[in-house]
């Protein structure tokens, strides 16, 4: 088995456009929870949302700005983890370096203006001459769930498998595991990890609100709804962006002697196998639980926890007590946060964003906080970083955790890197 090493990270999220912005502004709380546009709130006056920190389109080149913008997403954040990882395009083992991408919902964009437009050329009189079948002849490929993976792999040359995850908000998480074991196995020697989401659509958001998961407004300042592991809370705001990782296998990694920024230590999936969307102990433990067996840890060995945390009332109890059946006796000693207040659900991009930040607190020593958590649900009994970072922190191991509808679970777990 090869040890599975993290090179390079990129993040374009609602807290920053790069990786350093994005960090900075979940240690310091600062939320990007905002009401919705006039055309959404027309409809639905309480929606809220975390948009991007910046268009992704200005940081590209102007050849890319008619992709979707979840592939322009993708495209953002692949470019600054592999400027961060030192790699250029086309590289001389190209064939042995593959693109993996999570996405739970892939051209979102571009279907809501392909139904804009044919309702408009059908029903609006001023477009009676237009022909509403007519349309782009890239509208598939725009729209397709691997068109990031495909746009990655042919802007930086990368002639390994081109794997695509739809697990909706696993999605990203099973793509980094599923790299990993890639790399772990031998099957590659190095792999981009992108997990991208853009669903920020008005016939999105009504289909999320119809599920009633989305977080009511406070009132009194919008920014701070999304209130996970809070006694008041009410769902999630659904964000956008991307985030990238560069695995490579240790022995790639010492031959070009590369800035190593952690070790993949395990990776856990599981399926409840139970409900459509109400979450279970048993298939989230079993994700945890592989994790640290193939990371060769115990409950112990970790000192952070990047939680799902989605600010739902069922979701966030059942995670407490999931996590609490993990770590046992050492569960108190566990620092434990949700970001997802600040920047949103990412939905298929939150697994990726989520772990990229708890590497980078696994650097820093800095903790993110959950922030409004000035109230805590008494069943969610675990420390879990309440409205302030904390700082100067020795941490050796983290977890992440993405557990979606339909019943699965991955859990991803990194450490630093010892050779």
């Amino acid at each position: 088995m090869k040890r599975v090493l993290v090179t390079g990270l990129g993040i374009t999220s609602p807290l920053g456009a790069d990786k350093a912005a994005s960090f900075a502004a979940a240690l310091e709380a600062r939320s990007a929870v905002r009401p919705a546009p006039d055309d959404i709130t027309a409809r639905l006056p309480h929606v809220l949302l975390a948009p991007a920190a910046v268009e992704p389109d200005t940081l590209l080149d102007k050849k890319y700005g008619a992709l979707d913008r979840a592939v322009q997403f993708a495209l953002v954040a692949a470019q600054e983890a592999l400027a961060d990882a030192a790699i250029a395009a086309a590289p001389v083992d190209a064939t042995r370096f593959g693109v993996f991408v999570g996405i739970g919902f892939g051209g979102a964009h571009t279907l809501d203006s392909l139904y804009t437009r044919y309702f408009e050329a059908v029903h609006t009189p001023t477009h009676a001459r237009q022909n509403p079948t007519i349309m782009h002849p890239l509208s598939v490929p725009r729209m397709m769930s691997n068109a990031a993976a495909a746009a990655v792999s042919m802007r930086y040359g990368l002639r390994g498998p081109s794997n695509t995850y739809c697990v909706a908000c696993a999605s990203s998480a099973v793509a980094i595991g599923e790299a990993f074991r890639a790399i772990r196995h031998g099957y590659i020697d190095a792999a981009m990890v992108i997990g991208t989401e853009a669903m920020l659509t008005a016939g999105s958001l009504m289909a999320w609100n119809a599920l009633r998961v989305m977080a009511k407004s406070d009132g009194a300042n919008p920014q701070r709804s999304c209130r996970p592991f809070s006694l008041g809370r009410s769902g999630f705001v659904l964000g956008e962006g991307a985030a990238a990782l560069v695995l490579e296998s240790e022995t790639r990694a010492i031959k070009r002697q590369a800035k190593v920024v952690a070790e993949m230590g395990g990776y856990g999936c599981s399926s409840d196998a139970e409900h459509l969307t109400t979450p279970t102990v048993h298939g989230q433990v079993a994700a945890m639980q592989q994790a640290l067996d193939e990371a060769r840890l115990g409950p112990q060995d970790v000192q952070y926890l990047n939680a799902h945390g989605t600010a739902t009332d069922m979701g966030d109890v059942i995670e407490t007590q999931s996590i609490r059946a993990v770590f046992g006796p050492f569960s108190d000693q566990l620092a434990v946060s949700s970001t997802k207040a600040l920047h949103g659900h990412l939905i298929g991009a939150g697994g990726a964003m989520e772990f990229a930040l708890s590497i980078m607190a696994m650097n820093s020593g800095s903790l993110p906080p959950t922030a409004h958590l000035d109230q805590p649900d008494p069943r969610c009994d675990l420390d879990f970083i309440p409205l302030h970072a904390r700082h100067g922190c020795n941490v050796q191991a983290v977890m992440s955790n993405s557990f979606a509808f339909g019943g699965s679970n991955a859990t991803l777990l990194a450490r630093r890197y010892a050779p």
